[in-house]
């Protein structure tokens, strides 16, 4: 019996770690709220172009990734939604933008404290920077590859 396609969603998302500090962006959707650098994957792109694109965009920092934190797949009927959070740190000398684009309004290196005053585009912000700064086993980049490759 044949089945229906489910139309599935891409999105990488990045923990950006420098020190105890962590990377977020002001958004300019979302009621301006401030998130982790996210989107949705591109067509042609992979999930790690996809982090490492929209962590410059949003913020202006060029990444090195380090690990995928957790793969999320989430069933919404007809369709799906999927997830990379990756951990990263970002290159010498790469400082957040504090000017507007078409992309974000800013961004900036917080501790956790931090980022518990500032006005989070929802709790899972602090649930997944909790969670990195516990240092909990991450998959290695050698494991995120396309598939075919040997």
């Amino acid at each position: 019996m044949a089945r229906d396609a489910i139309a599935t969603w891409f999105f990488s998302l990045v923990v950006v770690r420098s020190g105890e500090r962590f990377l977020l962006v002001h958004e300019r959707k979302h009621e301006q709220r401030w998130y982790l650098p996210a989107g949705r994957v591109e067509p042609g792109e992979t999930l790690a172009q996809a982090a490492i694109r929209e962590t410059l965009e949003e913020s202006g920092v060029e990444i090195e990734l380090e690990g995928l934190l957790r793969l999320e797949h989430r069933p919404m009927g007809s369709e799906a939604r999927v997830r990379a959070l990756f951990v990263a740190r970002p290159k010498p000398g790469s400082e957040p933008r504090t000017t507007p684009n078409e992309h974000s309004l800013g961004a900036r290196f917080v501790t956790i404290e931090e980022a518990g005053a500032l006005a989070l585009r929802g709790d899972e912000v602090l649930e997944i920077l909790r969670y990195a700064a516990t240092s909990p086993t991450t998959l290695p980049m050698s494991m995120v590859v396309v598939e075919g490759t040997p």
